[in-house]
């Protein structure tokens, strides 16, 4: 499985970014898809992810409210819509792919960089 995530870039504070993330490869089965993110110098922290069951979405707390994800089951895309964006939100976004309830391919991450 073949991930890449696309849609970075720099955007000033207050700004908006749309991402979305091309799958390829053998995703059969899987149960949904998240968005994560890594700060330079913090840990990997988990931004939102949509499963296809009642296309449920869930949102890291330091994104609610800012952040829309949604998606294609039947191409295994998902977007990420993220408005009101502040510095803090400066980071790699990577997509995943999730089976039951554990991520088990990732993707080449976007940079997104948000300017005060």
């Amino acid at each position: 499985v073949q991930l890449q995530a696309s849609g970075g870039g720099l955007v000033q504070a207050g700004g908006s970014l749309s991402l979305s993330c091309a799958a390829s490869g053998r995703t059969t089965g899987n149960s949904g898809m998240g968005w994560f993110r890594q700060a330079p110098g913090k840990d990997r922290e988990f931004v939102s992810s949509i499963v296809w069951s009642g296309s449920t979405t869930y949102y890291g707390d330091s994104v609610k409210g800012r952040f829309t994800v949604s998606g294609d089951n039947a191409k295994n895309t998902p977007y990420l819509q993220m408005n009101s964006l502040r510095p803090e939100d400066t980071a790699i976004y990577y997509c995943a792919v999730r089976y039951g309830k554990s991520y088990l391919y990732w993707g080449q991450g976007t940079l997104v960089t948000v300017s005060s």
